[in-house]
This record gives structure tokens, C-alpha cells and sequence, in this order.
């Protein structure tokens, strides 16, 4: 069975895995979001930390070590959407500036935008 989540889907997984957890967890507000961007960022190190100790090579062919680099690319996406939620952040919006985004780069002069950003 193959998956392919919306954002929408992934937002109300959160929510859903929220409530369960509700009386353990900070409450549903944009305060607590410092918080998990903090959190993102060490899920982000704990996938820094399999690069470092098993590189590329093994995340592409050994199931396990794929598997478990795939585990906390998957935490990191769960408290980037805890985020949006803590942000009330529509799944609409954040596919408008992605595709906003997204057009601004496919015209972006990478090389001369940080010429000038770094002056250099």
C-alpha cells in the first residue's frame, strides 16, 4: 500500500495525536511554538547524526539505517506541522507561499543574489 499524505491529512493527524495527548503536552497555542522549532532542530541533529556516523552510502542501501534516517526525517516533518498548527497556519497558505516560493527560485541568480548579499 502506498501513502502519498496531503498536508491537510498530516495537520490533522497532529491534531488528532494532540488530543490523545493533550494533559502531557504544552497547550494548543502560538506560544508553545519556540518550543518546537527547538525540537524540529534536534530531530533535524539526530538525522545530521546518521549522515555523520553511517554516511550517504548506507542511507541508500542498507534497509535499516534508510529506515531509521527515514523514522526522524518523519519527526522532523511532525513538528513542522506542529508548528503550523500552533501558528494556525491553513494548509492553503503554506501551499501558496511554496508555490510563490518556489516561482521567486526558478528565477533566482543564486550565485548573484549572494554577490550582493554577502558583498563579494
Amino acid at each position: 500500500m502506498e501513502n502519498d499524505l496531503t498536508i491537510s491529512e498530516m495537520k490533522q493527524m497532529q491534531f488528532q495525536l494532540y488530543e490523545k495527548n493533550k494533559e502531557k503536552w504544552a497547550d494548543m497555542e502560538p506560544n508553545a511554538t519556540k518550543n518546537h522549532l527547538l525540537y524540529m532542530v534536534e530531530e533535524m541533529g539526530e538525522c545530521i547524526s546518521i549522515i555523520k556516523k553511517k554516511g550517504i552510502d548506507e542511507i541508500m542501501k542498507n534497509e535499516a539505517i534508510r529506515n531509521r534516517f527515514t523514522e526522524e526525517m518523519a519527526d522532523v516533518l511532525m513538528y513542522y506541522i506542529e508548528v503550523l498548527n500552533r501558528l494556525n497556519i491553513t494548509s492553503e497558505e503554506l501551499s501558496n507561499a511554496y508555490l510563490q516560493k518556489h516561482q521567486t527560485n526558478l528565477n533566482r541568480d543564486y550565485k548573484e543574489d549572494n554577490k550582493k548579499k554577502y558583498n563579494y
